[in-house]
């Protein structure tokens, strides 16, 4: 059962996802850490080395509607001394992709420092009930 380090940290992953699915390019560069150095990789972009690089790719894709709708499979966290990763299926439609987002603490809140999303030839199985989110512990 996760924590409220895990709880917090997926309340984190889905703001992030909200603020995309409403187009929210304030509050998605709200969620993007301010002291800690942050990327970004697009799927088919180079990599985004800064945050206003970030920034600025984030408020291009949330000014092109229609944005597609993603649905989050399977999130799964990973905590590490300070910073947590969410792993996850980013299903939009047919296709799916797999993400990894890592969030820091910042003023006890979690940022995201590192956007990652890619194609995949797997998708997960959708036949059972969705499962629950894990979480796992790094040290």
């Amino acid at each position: 059962m996760p924590g409220r380090d895990e709880d917090e940290l997926l309340l984190a992953n889905e703001a992030f996802y909200a603020a995309f699915a409403r187009g929210d390019a304030a509050a998605m560069e709200e969620l993007w850490a301010r002291e800690h150095p942050v990327a970004c990789l697009h799927p088919g972009w180079p990599p985004l080395k800064s945050r206003d690089q970030i920034v600025q790719s984030w408020r291009g894709i949330l000014a092109n509607p229609p944005r597609p709708a993603i649905v989050v499979i399977e999130p799964r966290t990973f905590l590490l001394d300070g910073a947590g990763v969410v792993v996850c299926w980013e299903a939009i439609g047919e296709v799916h992709l797999v993400a990894s987002n890592m969030f820091v603490r910042e003023g006890g809140i979690w940022r995201i420092a590192l956007h990652q999303s890619g194609q995949t030839e797997h998708a997960p199985k959708l036949d059972a009930a969705p499962s629950a989110p894990s979480s796992t512990r790094l040290h």
